[in-house]
């Protein structure tokens, strides 16, 4: 099993930045990918970066349209963490940002396609 906990979350405005982290442990050698996504109040949750590495294929990082240019997915291996760096964020950045792990090197902009899930953390962008 892997356990998954953001932090970083808080209110921030407009223009502003954040970081969010997502520590992993436990079996984390299962691990081949991780990924961002967030739900606003009333709508669906949404991708928004991923990030994958493998031994053969190297690593890739993925980005939603309305996210890119702005926000950075990076992971520090020897930690197990996997950052958001969010810069120039608006108010409709605001939501809950839920980090995910997937086994497969895949990079699944599908939030149910992760194996594991955290708590979620809120970031809250006001104007």
């Amino acid at each position: 099993q892997v356990q998954l906990v953001e932090s970083g979350g808080g209110l921030v405005q407009a223009g502003g930045s954040l970081r969010l982290s997502c520590a992993a442990s436990g079996r984390t050698f299962s691990i081949n990918a991780m990924g961002w996504f967030r739900q606003a109040p009333g709508k669906e949750r949404d991708f928004v970066a991923a990030v994958t590495w493998s031994a053969w294929s190297g690593g890739s990082t993925y980005y939603a349209d309305s996210v890119k240019g702005r926000f950075t997915i990076s992971r520090d291996n020897a930690k197990s963490t996997v950052y958001l760096q969010m810069n120039s964020l608006k108010p409709e950045d605001t939501a809950v940002y839920y980090c995910a792990a997937d086994k497969a090197p895949v990079g699944s902009r599908s939030y149910i396609q992760y194996d594991y899930r955290g708590q979620g953390t809120q970031v809250t962008v006001s104007s």
